[in-house]
């Protein structure tokens, strides 16, 4: 069965008919088509279910990315505040003698701890991925933490 098609002129804004015609060549189909299309779609009775359903949808793997963000750095913030307790629980005071050599040495080590989290940041390997290496749940064959990342000299 064929169905009638009646004809309509309307005008677009100059900007909505170059996308339009942009979006129709990029497709490979018919302006006329794309009209149709988003007139049936934005007329159709159900359109503002499906629009919640899929705003829905992004919002709770938003919500996830986030829980899972907020986890990530409660534990940083954790191993950092008990790294800070462990150093200075442990670390006596040094005597004023040996104060300059230690912070020429702080100096040169923390200018390697700089370098090694930029290389570990510029190869994307994440302290996460190393600690799911560790606990076996890291992808097989993925490479073994590199040894220069070693951070104490």
């Amino acid at each position: 069965m064929t169905r009638m098609r009646i004809k309509h002129t309307i005008r677009l804004p100059a900007d909505l008919s170059v996308r339009l015609a942009d979006y129709a060549a990029r497709k490979k189909v018919s302006q006329a088509l794309i009209v149709e299309t988003a007139l049936a779609s934005f007329l159709s009775p159900d359109g503002p279910e499906r629009l919640e359903a899929a705003l829905a949808r992004r919002l709770d793997r938003m919500t996830r990315q986030l829980e899972r963000m907020e986890r990530r750095v409660t534990i940083a913030n954790e191993s950092l505040a008990v790294f800070v307790r462990f150093w200075l629980t442990s670390t006596p005071p040094l005597p004023d003698a040996a104060l300059a050599a230690a912070q020429s040495k702080g100096r040169e080590r923390y200018d390697g701890f700089i370098e090694a989290v930029g290389r570990r940041l510029a190869r994307g390997k994440t302290l996460d991925d190393e600690v799911r290496l560790d606990v076996g749940l890291g992808e097989q064959g993925q490479d073994a933490p590199d040894p220069k990342d070693n951070l104490v000299t």
